[in-house]
């Protein structure tokens, strides 16, 4: 896969941050973004992303409790967490609370959020492929089973 066809969504509730995001990194992704938590779970009801990058602080939600919510429903996008502050306890909450892959601090520098990106996306084609090779051999397995049966009973 193309470096072009990795599908980022980034969450900010500052329009000005969504087009430079957009406009910094639409050469090299495929990107989505919402302005709000809310948008954002609608885009990931029709759309499938690999990577998600969220402000830390928003109105009503903050990155962290949007990518809590979204654990279960949503366990395949790898989460990286964006905030113009460095506190601590978030970035603890953040690891703990939303499996937050990596923690980038605003104002954000673009070679960074390449790699993170990158990385980020290679972890997940990982779990992928690890799932992908975890159900085939489950099915290899019960095959297999099934033939010792038959040949048992014959």
């Amino acid at each position: 896969m193309e470096k072009k066809d990795i599908k980022v969504l980034y969450i900010d509730d500052e329009l000005d941050n969504l087009t430079s995001f957009r406009a910094t990194f639409r050469r090299s992704f495929n990107i989505i973004t919402a302005e709000s938590p809310e948008e954002a779970m609608e885009i990931l009801e029709t759309e499938s992303v690999h990577v998600i990058l969220s402000d830390q602080r928003m109105p009503k939600k903050t990155g962290i409790e949007f990518f809590e919510d979204i654990q279960t429903i949503y366990p395949d996008p790898i989460r990286i967490l964006i905030t113009g502050y460095t506190d601590i306890n978030a970035v603890i909450d953040a690891i703990n609370l939303g499996q937050v892959y990596k923690y980038l601090t605003k104002p954000w520098n673009e070679e960074d959020v390449k790699i993170f990106v990158e990385k980020a996306y290679e972890v997940y084609r990982l779990r992928k492929d690890n799932a992908d090779l975890t159900n085939e051999l489950i099915d290899v397995n019960r095959k297999l089973e099934f033939i010792a049966r038959q040949s048992l009973l014959s």
